[in-house]
């Protein structure tokens, strides 16, 4: 029935766990698993004799290392953004507080910003502590808001909340995110029963990864192919430009966390908000599509909206009823299609950024900072580069939101100029206004289409004089002549362009909006793109502080104080990498030349490398805040 159409016709369901119950009870048992998790792992720096040390908070996750659950930390940042973005259309933001009023509702929000981060806690916090009881309660916790979250939309499958089915579809993002968890702390539990792993692999995180980075790095691979040029054909150039908006993982790189949960949250920020406006528009064109009556269409025809044969005596009207139905319909479709189109822009563009990322880091890896950046910059920690890599990864989901909504603006009129003024006169030949308004200034517009043909060929024929291996000009009384004449029809031809420009630039910025490694503004004026400004500060902490070479040579230092006797005998992980080899049995000289090589070629490598040549400056210059001893003056 029509009635069934509109939300309020569905009644409030009241679900067997309500949010209140659910969080009332999971609350207090996310507070024990952190307290008992804290209590797990003690800090044993201060006051030793209690307790054997006190508790200390537990990381959420090494984000500055290259190795860990990766997948892991990217489902529960899948979680929070997806709470956030429920608590910002429901009624009762925090969940234990109930029937809350709309004078106190937003502060409410602003305690649910902090709530929700607390209380899906644990679910990274367990992974972090890296033992076989975090695992098990970590399995407990998913396995508990995974099936509360499928019962509840189970049992309340449909709300009144803008449309019937709107707050099952956005919890679709948590629900996965928790399945992908109840099914990965499992997969750790057994894991950690079935390998037996080595002490330095568990101390030291991403010791694989820079084995991996040095292999890529110091192996002598073989040219593929001629290295002479050859030139590309037209498809395969489109195959290569294509190609550039696919991110294939390369062997021995890894793209670092922080990017992982940034283009995590953007694709979940794209189909949240998406499904938003698919749900707040295209219902309320079908329920006016199915609601309009005769005397609506007969003020539509008074009006000039409707085509009719007879608008001044008004008729059966049915034939103008379906026209205005039609017209309906086309505006649906053009808005359906055109946020499609605007959710596989917005993805193709993020996958593009991943690409960009890459680059840009091995870039930098290497010293190639002018490659990256338009001026020279130093590649160090400061106040502001911290505070930009604490928030890249909230403001690139950010930015892909507001790029979206820009984009489905743009192209829904778009879309809906081209059907209204081209589709459909061509269609039903009505409301031809804009053929008719080229028909009667075709005069004007060929006249500007010969004035620039004509500037072209007497350019190149006229004022152009081509010599072997230079060009000069010729004719300069003639071509002053024609300048000034021509000027009046050019200033028509330059409003033609600038509004040619500016809705290039348009599409052209929208299109990029959620491209944070380029910045939408002239290279003078760059640093007041707050997008592009914060990339490029979150790039100095990535490099400074993650730098794969420098953390195997850190790794090469710690190794004769870990290793002793004879399996210190033993290349480790890393030098495998760098030799590109594993002996079996090695004589004891042998086995210590193939270290000594090792660190020689890696230490050669960081000497040589401007990336580092700062860093390793500043660490020099202070011998002691290294943990360098320095020797007792001589009496």
């Amino acid at each position: 029935p029509f009635s069934s159409m509109f939300p309020s016709a569905i009644p409030d369901c009241d679900p067997t766990i309500s949010p209140r119950l659910y969080h009332t009870c999971m609350a207090p048992i996310s507070l024990a698993v952190l307290v008992g998790l804290s209590l797990l792992v003690k800090r044993r720096r201060l006051h030793r004799s209690c307790w054997n040390g006190v508790p200390g908070l537990l990381s959420p996750a090494n984000f500055l290392e290259e190795e860990g659950n990766r997948g892991l930390v990217a489902a529960v940042f899948g979680i929070l953004f997806s709470s956030l973005c429920v608590l910002v259309l429901d009624r009762d933001p925090l969940p234990l507080i109930t029937h809350s009023s709309q004078s106190t509702r937003e502060y409410w929000k602003i305690l649910a910003l902090l709530y929700y981060p607390a209380f899906y806690y644990p679910l990274i916090a367990c992974a972090t502590v890296r033992h076989r009881v975090s695992y098990l309660v970590g399995c407990l916790l998913s396995w508990c808001h995974c099936v509360v979250h499928i019962w509840q939309k189970v049992d309340c499958p449909q709300s009144p909340k803008i449309y019937r089915y709107y707050s099952t579809l956005s919890y679709v993002p948590i629900i996965l995110c928790l399945v992908l968890l109840s099914l990965w702390y499992p997969a750790l539990l057994i894991r950690s029963f079935t390998e037996q792993e080595e002490t330095l692999d568990k101390e030291v995180t991403g010791r694989s990864y820079y084995k991996k980075y040095l292999k890529a790095v110091l192996s002598k691979r073989p040219r593929k192919g001629s290295s002479a040029k050859i030139e590309e054909s037209l498809l395969s150039r489109v195959q290569t430009y294509l190609r550039s908006y696919i991110y294939a993982p390369e062997e021995g790189f890894r793209i670092p966390l922080k990017l992982v949960l940034s283009i995590t949250t953007a694709v979940i920020a794209v189909y949240q908000v998406a499904l938003l406006l698919l749900v707040a528009v295209v219902p309320t064109i079908q329920i006016v599509r199915a609601g309009m009556t005769k005397d609506i269409v007969v003020l539509l025809v008074q009006f000039g909206l409707v085509p009719s044969e007879s608008p001044a005596v008004p008729g059966d009207m049915e034939k103008e009823l379906n026209t205005v139905k039609y017209y309906l319909w086309s505006l649906e479709v053009c808005y359906i299609c055109s946020l499609v189109l605007c959710c596989l822009l917005t993805c193709a563009m993020l996958l593009r950024t991943l690409v960009m990322h890459r680059n840009n880091l091995k870039a930098l890896y290497q010293g190639a900072v002018l490659d990256v950046f338009y001026k020279a910059h130093i590649l160090r920690p400061s106040r502001q580069a911290i505070v930009c890599w604490m928030s890249f990864a909230s403001f690139q989901t950010a930015f892909a939101c507001l790029g979206l909504l820009i984009q489905q603006v743009i192209f829904f009129i778009c879309s809906v100029g081209f059907t209204f003024l081209f589709v459909i006169p061509l269609q039903s030949g009505t409301n031809m206004y804009l053929f008719k308004i080229i028909q009667n200034m075709w005069p004007f517009w060929l006249t500007l289409v010969i004035a620039v043909i004509v500037q072209n060929l007497a350019a190149h024929y006229q004022f152009l004089e081509q010599h072997p291996l230079r060009k000069e000009l010729t004719n300069r009384r003639a071509l002053y002549i024609v300048t000034y004449l021509l000027f009046p029809i050019n200033v028509l031809v330059g409003v033609l362009a600038g509004v040619w420009r500016m809705v290039i630039s348009g599409l052209y910025n929208s299109i990029h909006f959620c491209q944070l490694d380029i910045s939408l503004l002239n290279r003078s004026v760059e640093t007041f793109d707050p997008g592009y400004h914060m990339y490029c500060h979150y790039l100095k902490i990535e490099v400074s502080q993650s730098h794969p070479m420098m953390k195997a040579f850190c790794l090469l230092l710690l190794q004769p104080a870990r290793l002793e006797g004879p399996p210190g005998l033993r290349a480790s992980n890393v030098e495998e990498g760098i030799q590109l080899m594993q002996p079996k049995k090695a004589p004891l000289s042998r086995t210590r030349f193939k270290q000594s090589r090792a660190r020689w070629w890696l230490a050669y490598t960081l000497l040589n490398n401007p990336s580092l040549t700062a860093c390793r400056k500043t660490a020099l210059s202070d011998p002691t805040a290294n943990g360098t001893q320095l020797s007792p003056p001589k009496p």
